[in-house]
């Protein structure tokens, strides 16, 4: 080949590789919210969240200690035939005081409905729609949100999703011990926190301990109250709900997790009771991932892998979903560190927006159980279609637009032979009480 024509071959080919690569972007800015004086009674930062069956939990915050709990509701707007009243709470965290938080469940309610409601008996006027009685059903999953641009961007596309139930697995407003920042954030997700529910769980950003001086989550515990009590648990770090034929378990990487800790003998519980012909679907959500192939944070679930893997294996879990890492990862279905169609399809999805920025380190060569690995922010969308199959797809936020940069279908083991044939002798010994 002449050298001419060779130069231009290897630069139509150097070109064609460097047009393909994608260029991942630079972490964002932290959002500046002004304060909107308003009145002392005024309802700020309201969020809901399942609380039981047919019933949401709305909390939201006053400055005013006495303002009432109470939330009207209605179907129409603007006419209130129901009112419910709830709890307070508040915390004082060094030199900060929270405002009186409210929790107050409303229902029971009707599914897949729209309901209209105001909190404390003034503000604005809300409104919610309760998800499905039955398939199908969306869910909108982002973890390790933060404060930035980029959790801007991620809520904007996740509001264009058209999803029933939000999935949070951890790290929720990096408040890391300024307790102001847990008011930001609150103020930032009320629009979409305040339509649909947001289901969360703890991550290591949540624990705020001062040795001596402070016991760790009371802000995120005293803020996001989330359905434990009704599932049983003695602990707001780990809980279950049931939602159009799903059984969902949010569990607590920072909370103790041993074969004889609350945890443990909790979620052994919670499954045994699972109805897999009225809840085909079982998916579990945790923040510290089990199977993770970035060098980040390499080899921290590994314990609590150990103790509950064998549990969640038993059970036929369908989909683990996890955080903490700041980029995407897919498995194929894998159990103690190797494919395995009996096991679950783990997902981590730790990059909402956080301020630390994305985790961009694999480990190479990839390893087998692992099907697709990138370093971006983005968001997940879990449609649950039927009894049987639930497409999952992630969308990268590219240019502030939702791309959408993998997909693909899980079937539910109930249906195979891992349900019905292979586990009875294991699923028997670990569900007996």
């Amino acid at each position: 080949m002449e050298p001419k024509l060779l130069l231009m071959v290897l630069f139509i080919v150097s070109s064609t590789a460097a047009a393909a690569q994608y260029i991942r972007p630079l972490p964002r800015k932290a959002l500046h919210l002004p304060w909107d004086s308003k009145s002392s009674s005024y309802p700020q930062q309201v969020h809901i969240s399942l609380a039981g069956d047919r019933h949401m939990r709305v909390t939201w915050i006053t400055d005013d200690k006495s303002a009432p709990s109470t939330v009207e509701y209605g179907t129409l707007p603007g006419q209130y035939d129901s009112v419910a009243d709830g709890e307070t709470t508040s915390y004082s965290y060094l030199f900060y005081s929270s405002g009186t938080i409210h929790h107050t469940v409303i229902g029971p309610l009707e599914y897949n409905y729209v309901y209209y409601y105001r909190c404390g008996g003034q503000g604005p006027e809300f409104q919610l729609k309760t998800p499905p009685a039955q398939f199908p059903i969306t869910f909108a999953v982002a973890g390790d949100l933060g404060q930035t641009g980029w959790t801007k961007s991620t809520l904007d596309h996740i509001d264009q999703c058209k999803y029933n139930v939000h999935l949070l697995p951890g790290d929720l407003s990096y408040a890391d011990y300024i307790q102001h920042r847990w008011d930001s954030f609150g103020r930032l997700v009320q629009p979409l926190a305040s339509a649909r529910p947001w289901m969360v769980t703890q991550g290591n950003h949540e624990v705020e301990s001062i040795p001596l001086l402070k016991d760790g989550f009371v802000s995120y515990n005293s803020r996001w109250k989330m359905p434990f009590e009704e599932s049983g648990s003695n602990s707001n770090l780990y809980y279950s709900f049931e939602v159009a034929g799903v059984h969902i378990i949010m569990l607590g990487s920072y909370a103790d997790y041993d074969e004889y800790s609350e945890q443990y003998r909790w979620l052994k519980a919670d499954l045994s009771k699972v109805d897999r012909k009225r809840t085909p679907w079982l998916f579990v959500l945790f923040h510290v991932p089990w199977y993770n192939s970035n060098t980040a944070h390499q080899g921290e679930g590994a314990d609590m892998m150990t103790a509950m893997e064998p549990l969640l294996y038993a059970a036929s879990v369908d989909l683990v979903l996890a955080g903490h890492v700041h980029a995407y990862e897919r498995s194929k279905r894998v159990y103690n560190g190797r494919p395995d169609p009996c096991g679950s399809v783990h997902i981590t999805i730790g990059d909402g927006g956080n301020k630390e920025g994305l985790a961009a380190r694999y480990i190479n060569p990839q390893p087998i159980w692992s099907e697709f690995r990138e370093s971006s922010f983005g968001h997940g969308e879990l449609k649950v279609v039927n009894s049987t199959h639930a497409f999952w797809s992630w969308h990268r936020n590219d240019d502030d637009e939702p791309v959408k940069s993998d997909d693909i279908w899980i079937s539910s083991l109930t249906g195979s032979e891992c349900f019905d044939q292979k586990r009875n002798e294991l699923r028997n010994k670990l569900m007996t009480p």
